[in-house]
């Protein structure tokens, strides 16, 4: 049996510019940061002639090409899986569609797994990068590189896109106490409703592609907010983080009218009347986890508790994709 499991994220700052409509010719920034919420991926050899699956559905198909989920399919014929005699499950700590990554989170998880099976060493630079073929160049997914790149490496990590579509990874220089201040001081709430990435993420693909200088301009301030993010933490200055939160969601959602809506407004509204010092909604819009900073965290739990949001709490991972028994 073999069990892998990889992060889900949050982003810190300049989320977005990871497309490769926009960094292929503008370069691409940001900060992500790996969370202990994890896609857990389980792999074993069965007697039978058969792969079976189990995610939210179950399939039970006699060859390799007739699996329907398409992740799946195309890893294992990527890593060159020629076993019919194989069941996988997959489960996750948080649902899928909740702005944390879980897709990039599953691919990654799922492909290590196959390349034990298979007794191959795979970098993290290398496992994100055939995650990102499977989810991008294959199956033509119009999202970012992040989620795969953050799940592989894990931690608090800057990550920059080059126009030939390679990506520079590395950890943010951020010190120990102010690390435990972030951790400290960062919630995330769930709205109760989650979306599809993929339909938000198509409008900003097609404008980029288009050369919409409103949304070229919208994405090169919001690069240069993760810039921004990058300084502030590794100079300790939470405050200044905070401020950046609110002015990234405030640009952010002029990106598209399915970003937000006037529930999600009154909450972060709410949120910053109760304590919040700064908000934004994680991941590509619509739904999901709201993540705020506030030192008064007491006041603010109580009062979103109050208005029925539930909140996730978490701790930084700093291990990301791994595997977790093999026997």
């Amino acid at each position: 049996m073999i069990i892998t499991r990889s992060p889900l994220r949050i982003s810190i700052g300049g989320g977005g510019t990871d497309l490769a409509s926009y960094y292929e010719k503008h370069t691409g920034f940001l900060v992500a940061a790996a969370i202990d919420k994890f896609v857990y991926i389980t792999l074993h050899k069965t007697f039978r002639e058969e792969i079976i699956l189990k995610y939210s559905k179950m399939e039970n198909v006699s060859d390799m090409n007739h699996i329907e989920h398409p992740i799946v399919r195309e890893s294992f014929r990527l890593v060159g899986i020629d076993s019919a005699n194989l069941e996988l499950t997959s489960m996750a700590d948080i649902p899928a569609g909740t702005g944390l990554g879980s897709s990039g989170s599953f691919t990654t998880a799922l492909i290590k797994s196959l390349h034990i099976l298979n007794r191959n060493l795979v970098h993290p630079q290398e496992l994100a990068e055939q995650a990102c073929k499977v989810e991008i160049d294959i199956l033509k997914e119009p999202i970012g590189k992040q989620d795969q790149y953050i799940a592989a490496y894990g931690g608090i990590s800057c990550f920059k896109f080059n126009p030939d579509g390679s990506v520079d990874a590395w950890p943010l220089a951020i010190d120990q106490s102010t690390q435990y201040s972030l951790e400290d001081n960062l919630l995330l709430f769930f709205t109760g409703f989650s979306r599809s990435a993929s339909e938000i993420l198509k409008h900003q693909n097609d404008s980029s592609k288009q050369n919409d200088m409103d949304m070229i301009d919208n994405l090169h301030y919001i690069k240069e907010k993760g810039y921004e993010v990058k300084e502030a933490l590794e100079s300790g200055n939470l405050l200044k983080f905070a401020d950046l939160m609110n002015e990234h969601w405030e640009r952010k959602k002029k990106r598209s009218t399915n970003m937000s809506n006037e529930k999600i407004d009154e909450w972060i509204t709410i949120a910053r009347d109760n304590g919040a010092l700064g908000g934004k909604l994680v991941g590509a819009g619509g739904g999901g986890f709201l993540m705020f900073y506030a030192e008064d965290k007491m006041r603010l739990r109580r009062k979103m508790k109050e208005i029925g949001l539930h909140e996730v709490r978490f701790r930084f991972d700093f291990e990301g994709t791994k595997l977790v028994v093999q026997s």
